[in-house]
Parts: C-alpha cells; sequence; structure tokens
C-alpha cells in the first residue's frame, strides 16, 4: 500500500548483523503502487520534513522507487552537523541499505540522494559503499572539509564508487564556481560514471520551494528531471 510511514531501520552490530531495537534509526518512508524498481536513501540535514522534501520523495514513488529518509540526528538532541559524519553517516546509511534491501530490493538498485551537507555526505557514501548510484545537491567542503570527520571533497572525488551527479548553483556563496569547476575535474578521475552541472543564480534546488530568476521554474524542473534520468541510467 503506498503512502507514507514511519519505521526504523536496525544498525548493524560489531560483526555485521542487526543489534538490540536500541540501535534502530528512525526512518521515514514511501512506497510505490506496485512493484519498486529500487530504493533510495534521502539523506536530509533537518529534524522535521518541510513539504518541499516530502513532494520530492512522493516524486521519487510516483517514479517507482521507494525512498526512505533516516533521521540524521537520531543520537542526541543535539543539532550539529558532526553527527551526520564519520562512522555514524555509514552506519545509518547501512542501516537504511539492509532496511531495503529486507524490502526486495537488489543490492545494485539502491541509490543516495542528499542536499547542501548531506549531499556531502551522499558524496561521502558513493565513495565508500559500492551501490547503484548518487546525488549531491549543493554539496559543500570542496576545498575545506566542513567538518573533521569528512574529508575534503576534492581528496574523496577520486574514490568514488558509484556514479554520481552534483549540482549546482553558479552564485551560490557556499560553494564558489571555481571550486565546483575543481571539483568537476577532481570527479573526472574517477572510475565511475561522473557529472556536474552548474546553474545560473540560487534556483538549482529542486526541493526548493522558488527559485531566483524569471527561469526559476524551468531550472527547478530540469534539475529534478536530471536526478530522475540519473537514477533512471545507473539503477538497473
Amino acid at each position: 500500500m503506498s503512502g507514507f510511514f514511519e519505521d526504523f531501520a536496525r544498525l548493524r552490530d560489531a560483526d555485521g548483523g542487526s543489534t538490540t531495537s536500541d540501535g534502530d534509526v528512525p526512518v521515514r518512508a514511501i512506497e510505490p503502487d506496485g512493484h519498486a524498481r529500487g530504493g533510495i536513501v534521502v539523506l536530509h540535514e533537518a529534524r522535521e520534513f518541510t513539504g518541499a522534501l516530502v513532494g520530492l520523495m512522493r516524486a521519487l514513488s510516483d517514479e517507482g522507487w521507494i525512498a526512505v529518509a533516516p533521521n540524521l540526528f537520531h543520537r542526541s538532541t543535539t543539532e550539529t552537523t558532526a553527527e551526520v559524519f564519520g562512522d555514524n553517516l555509514f552506519a545509518d546509511f547501512d542501516a537504511c541499505f539492509d532496511w531495503l534491501v529486507g524490502r526486495g530490493v537488489l543490492a545494485d538498485c539502491v541509490g543516495v540522494l542528499g542536499f547542501d551537507d548531506a549531499g556531502t555526505a551522499a558524496m561521502l557514501v558513493a565513495t565508500n559503499r559500492p551501490i547503484g548510484a548518487a546525488v549531491s545537491v549543493a554539496a559543500r567542503g570542496i576545498v575545506s572539509p566542513i567538518t573533521d570527520d569528512a574529508p575534503r571533497l576534492l581528496d574523496a572525488a577520486p574514490n568514488l564508487q558509484a556514479p554520481w551527479l552534483g549540482l549546482y548553483g553558479v552564485d551560490d556563496p557556499e560553494t564558489p564556481h571555481d571550486h565546483v569547476e575543481q571539483l568537476s575535474d577532481a570527479v573526472a578521475k574517477a572510475v565511475v560514471a561522473t557529472n556536474v552541472v552548474s546553474y545560473e543564480g540560487l534556483g538549482h534546488r529542486p526541493d526548493a520551494a522558488s527559485a531566483s530568476g524569471d527561469d526559476g521554474a524551468d531550472v527547478l524542473i530540469d534539475a529534478q528531471t536530471r536526478i530522475f534520468d540519473w537514477f533512471d541510467s545507473n539503477l538497473r
């Protein structure tokens, strides 16, 4: 039955098995009607689900994907960027990966999608886990690491293990265009398919309610279409 629901993804223990119920990652998910083509782990850096995020996950479901979003801040009541990186990030992703596989998703049909700092997290997952595909939107930390637990993306880029798509805004002060160009050169050294796309202005976020400039709506549609096409092409 389609529709959003809440669940828990079990963390792995030191031997790779499941832990007790104390080691659960709270998740929110939506399943498509009928047979699922695969699953997308949606990383986000907010404790609450915005209407835009819900809409994006529903759109992924309409395309045939199971979309599951973990609460990356479940370990404490303090929301800090450091909580979502390092071993915690990979542990939470592995829990969602196992959750999807437990629902019948093939391992090579699991993708990851992230925005802003969670976009950085999505790229790092793609350098450490043999997943099907990854997409990062406005991922920071290109030239300088955003936390002690995260390498700068220029160093991580050649280690990509999964096809990776990066979407950026040319005028985004958090990700200067010259940094993005350096990242484009770095990911070209990876052994997997990569693509970096930059949009004029700040209207590059496909989950944003609005975009700057007269062509904002077209930018949002193009960005979301690229995300769907990337998963369509690589999750088979």
